[in-house]
């Protein structure tokens, strides 16, 4: 008996703090909308609102060519790329190859169905000088894949930079990214239902 008291104990405290997220994400995406949302890392945190699956924003937005986005895997970590523009962005993929990918493509054994932009906190996508050049050029090359090390985040964050520095993971690059356009990051859902028609 004890045992599914504890399953029931466990659910509420679960909706309790699902609750809770939702109620703070409502406010952050209230505040973007007053301008009274950060401009700036606050304390040391590039990610003022990471992506969730839960927790969804108030706004969906359009990608730009070199924009920044994410999908999870599997619900448990982040995987980046770099948006070319007509339905078409580029990833490092698990084999070690740089390929030129559909939405549905990059979604495809992933979970979820949605698509998060890097954003400031009005909403535009975040874009690097020299960006598109770099992402076009990697196309079809190899890169010694390692999940740690050589990664998703590593790659966009060459395509961002020009520098092959370690970026081991989400948080690190988000980091990086904080600090290289000097903005809090947001991400926000894609609008990606009319690119699919």
């Amino acid at each position: 008996m004890p045992l599914p008291l504890l399953w029931m104990g466990s659910a509420v405290i679960g909706a309790v703090v699902l609750a809770d997220e939702r109620e703070k994400r409502q406010q952050l995406e209230r505040d973007r909308l007053l301008g009274k949302a950060p401009k700036y890392p606050v304390a040391k945190r590039a990610m003022v609102a990471a992506p969730s699956q839960w927790q969804k924003g108030l706004k969906q937005v359009a990608p730009i060519p070199g924009s920044i986005v994410c999908c999870y895997v599997f619900g448990v970590i982040e995987h980046t790329g770099i948006w070319l523009g007509d339905d078409c962005l580029v990833e490092l993929h698990g084999s070690g190859l740089v390929r030129a990918v559909s939405v549905k493509r990059f979604l495809a054994g992933r979970t979820g169905s949605q698509i998060y932009l890097a954003c400031n906190h009005q909403h535009q996508p975040l874009i690097a000088d020299s960006v598109l050049p770099r992402a076009e050029q990697a196309i079809y090359q190899y890169r010694e894949y390692d999940l740690f090390d050589n990664n998703c985040h590593r790659f966009v964050w060459y395509c961002i930079s020009g520098s092959e520095g370690v970026s081991k993971g989400f948080n690190e690059l988000n980091q990086k990214l904080a600090e290289h356009f000097n903005q809090a990051i947001y991400w926000d859902e894609m609008i990606i239902s009319k690119l699919n028609e």
